[in-house]
C-alpha cells in the first residue's frame, strides 16, 4: 500500500520529471532515479528499473505530439533511435542488474557529471 507522503512525492517526481522531459528533452530517469533512492530510499536496481517501467508505456506521446504539429520530430532518426535503444537497454540492463549497488550509483553519477559540463561548456556564448 502507498502512503499518503509516498504518494505526494510520487506525483511531485512524476510531475517534474514529466515537465523537464517535454520542456528540455532530458530523459526522465536524471529526474526520476534520484528522487525514488534519496526520497524514497530505492535501492539504485529500483529505481532505475522502476524508472524504465515508467518509460514502457506511451507517456511521452502528448510532448511528442506538440513538438511533430510544430515540425521539431525526425521520424527517420527516431525509428532507429528507437530500434537501437531497444537492444542497448536489453543489454544495458543485463550489464546492470550484475554490478554492485555502489558502482551502480557512482556509474549514475559520473554520467550526470559529465553530460552536465558538457552541456556547460557548450552553451557559452
Amino acid at each position: 500500500m502507498i502512503t499518503v507522503k509516498e504518494l505526494i512525492l510520487l506525483l511531485i517526481t512524476g510531475l517534474l520529471a514529466g515537465f523537464v522531459s517535454g520542456a528540455v528533452g532530458v530523459g526522465g530517469a536524471i529526474i526520476i532515479v534520484p528522487f525514488l533512492v534519496f526520497l524514497l530510499g530505492m535501492s539504485q536496481h529500483q529505481a532505475q528499473g522502476t524508472s524504465l517501467m515508467v518509460l514502457l508505456f506511451p507517456i511521452g506521446i502528448f510532448a511528442v505530439l506538440n513538438y511533430a504539429r510544430n515540425g521539431y520530430v525526425n521520424y527517420k532518426y527516431a525509428i532507429v533511435l528507437i530500434l537501437a535503444f531497444m537492444l542497448g537497454s536489453y543489454i544495458g540492463s543485463l550489464a546492470a542488474i550484475h554490478l554492485p549497488e555502489k558502482i551502480l550509483q557512482k556509474a549514475f553519477a559520473l554520467l550526470l557529471i559529465i553530460m552536465g559540463i558538457k552541456i556547460y561548456l557548450s552553451s557559452k556564448s
